[in-house]
C-alpha cells in the first residue's frame, strides 16, 4: 500500500472519530441543557407550591380543574412518548420511512395535546378566571404555559427533523439531533407527569 493510501485512511478514519467525537459532545451537552432546564421547572414548581392557595377568593384548583380532559391530554403526550420511542428504534434498523411515519404519529399526538391546552386556556380567561385573578392562577398558567411552549418548541424541531430527513437521510448529524430531541421530548414527558399529579390530582383532591 502506497504513503498516499495510508495518509489517505489515517484521514478517514480522523474524520469519522472527529464526526463520533462531535456527536457524543452535542449530547453531552444537550444534557447540561435539559438540567439547566430542570432547574427553571423546579422553581415553577417552588413557587406554584407557595401560591396555590393564594386564590384571593376567587376560584381553587376543585372548581377549575376537569380531570376527565386533562387525563386525555395526558394520555396524548404519553402515547406520543412511545411513538417517538419507535421512531427511534426505526432510525437504529436504518429504516427512514418508518422513521417518518412515527415522527408523523408523534406530531400529530403533540398538535393534540397543544390544542387542548389552548383550548382549556381559552375557557378559563373566557370565564374570568385568567392568570391575573389570583396568584394560584398566575403561578399556574405560568407553570402549564412554560411546559406548553417547550412541547410548542419541541414540534417545531420536529418538523425540522421530518424535513431533515426526508431530504438527507438518516445522516449522522441527523441521528445525533433526532437522539437530542428524543431526550427533549422524554423529558418534557416526565415534566408533564409532575404537572399532572402535582397540580391537576392534587388540586382537583
Amino acid at each position: 500500500m502506497s504513503t498516499d493510501t495510508l495518509n489517505q485512511a489515517h484521514a478517514h478514519d480522523a474524520h469519522d472519530h472527529g464526526h463520533h467525537d462531535a456527536g457524543a459532545n452535542k449530547v453531552f451537552g444537550f444534557w447540561i441543557y435539559l438540567m439547566s432546564d430542570c432547574i427553571i421547572f423546579a422553581c415553577l414548581f417552588a413557587t406554584y407550591a407557595v401560591l396555590v392557595n393564594g386564590t384571593a377568593g376567587g376560584p381553587t384548583g376543585k372548581d377549575i380543574f376537569e380531570l376527565p380532559f386533562v387525563l386525555v391530554e395526558t394520555f396524548l403526550l404519553l402515547f406520543s412518548s412511545i411513538t417517538y420511542g419507535m421512531a427511534i428504534i426505526a432510525m437504529n434498523n436504518n429504516n427512514q420511512s418508518k422513521v417518518l411515519t412515527w415522527l408523523g404519529l408523534t406530531f400529530l399526538f403533540g398538535v393534540g395535546f397543544i390544542g387542548m391546552e389552548i383550548y382549556e386556556f381559552h375557557t378559563l380567561i373566557s370565564e374570568g378566571y385568567g392568570p391575573d385573578r389570583s396568584g394560584f392562577l398566575s403561578a399556574f398558567f405560568t407553570l402549564v404555559g412554560t411546559h406548553g411552549l417547550h412541547v410548542t418548541s419541541g414540534l417545531i424541531w420536529m418538523a425540522v427533523m421530518m424535513y431533515q430527513v426526508a431530504r438527507r437521510g438518516l445522516t449522522s448529524t441527523n441521528r445525533t439531533r433526532l437522539l437530542c430531541l428524543s431526550m427533549f421530548w422524554h423529558f418534557l414527558d416526565v415534566v408533564w407527569i409532575c404537572v399532572f399529579s402535582v397540580v391537576y390530582l392534587m388540586g382537583a383532591m
